[in-house]
């Protein structure tokens, strides 16, 4: 039995149910369809969303606070338009298969999750609550797999070059590796033969404590926001309105991800710079540990300097979420068999 169908059942029990728009379970869609959309249109998410990540890893790796403004402006004098988009063809390589394992495990998770709590007895706001928590945690560790060495060789290649372009613009990232890439392939190449595979995976532990309690806060806030939401605006006369389940999605997108900001900001920016940043001990170049990390941060503005780049990360997340997730809902619609392929 689905999620869906569950529910139903449980909410024909009811009269006050909230009446949600009506769940697209993993059995289904069609897979093909499905990966081959969300393959195009999460590509021209990241494409509109990239110049956000550049500027929220170069204020990570900052060694003082500067604005967005102050950047931007840095990088279209040294580095032109392109600065925004360096690293984004390898980025963009290791979107597709990352993002066709997220979806994956994010929906074989949340329906059957799902599905065996309604069967256990819990009510219908538990099982989606807990559903999506579960589906946020396993979907962001199977992504990483394959994510965190695009992260190190993208990000290397977005903050590369900073340090010869003036002194004035060097001074806001120091400590970077000296290494100098022609492209990713040339990233990839030195990173193996200067680190081994082992340099792939710099911060993956830490990724994981980043992503997998922001994917879980994030779906969960979202699950409670959306229905809270969706229940003022009237749920029974606008179940059908798509404009009203847009706005309703969106919105709680934007909460979902300011919630889940604030939480793993830390995490993310002492991630970053593991994976961008050396440390310098008898002039040798080595990877920062974890302290080193956390010391440096402290050092440099205490504890407010781990919420450097919160603006951009906000923003690139509220944008990409609520694109992502009306993309996403547009996307199983576009993907969902006929009825007589699943009944």
């Amino acid at each position: 039995m689905s999620l869906s169908a569950a529910t139903e059942e449980d909410s024909s029990s009811s009269s006050s149910e909230i009446h949600l728009p009506a769940e697209i379970d993993w059995h289904m869609l069609d897979k093909s369809k499905f990966f081959f959309l969300g393959a195009a249109l999460f590509s021209g998410v990241s494409f509109a969303l990239y110049p956000m990540v550049v500027l929220k890893t170069r204020q990570q790796v900052s060694s003082s606070q500067y604005s967005c403004f102050n950047i931007s402006s840095a990088i279209i004098r040294y580095e032109g338009l392109r600065g925004f988009y360096k690293g984004f063809g390898t980025s963009l390589m290791g979107t597709i298969p990352a993002r066709a394992l997220y979806m994956a495990a994010l929906e074989v998770t949340k329906s059957n999750v799902g599905t065996g709590l309604i069967q256990l007895g819990f009510s219908d706001t538990t099982a989606t609550a807990a559903s999506n928590a579960a589906a946020g945690v396993t979907s962001a560790m199977a992504a990483q797999l394959v994510w965190t060495p695009i992260d190190v060789v993208s990000q290397r290649l977005m903050v590369q070059g900073c340090s010869s372009s003036s002194h004035s613009h060097s001074s806001m990232l120091r400590n970077l590796n000296s290494e100098n890439y022609r492209n990713g392939i040339d990233a990839f190449r030195k990173i193996l033969c200067a680190d081994g595979a082992r340099g792939f995976y710099r911060g993956f532990g830490i990724s994981i404590l980043t992503y997998a309690p922001s994917n879980a806060v994030w779906w969960t806030s979202y699950s409670m926001v959306h229905r809270v939401i969706w229940s003022a605006f009237g749920s029974k006369n606008s179940s059908n309105d798509s404009r009203a389940m847009v706005g309703v999605q969106g919105l709680s997108a934007v909460v979902a991800s300011g919630v889940s900001a604030i939480v793993t900001m830390p995490l993310d920016t002492i991630k970053t710079r593991l994976q961008v940043l050396d440390a310098e001990e008898n002039g040798r170049r080595s990877p920062l540990t974890f302290g080193q990390t956390v010391r440096n941060l402290v050092k440099e503005g205490g504890f407010l300097a781990c919420y450097r780049g919160l603006g951009p990360r906000w923003a690139s997340m509220s944008m990409s979420a609520t694109t992502m997730i009306t993309t996403y809902e547009f996307l199983k619609r576009l993907s969902a068999k006929s009825q007589d392929q699943f009944t």
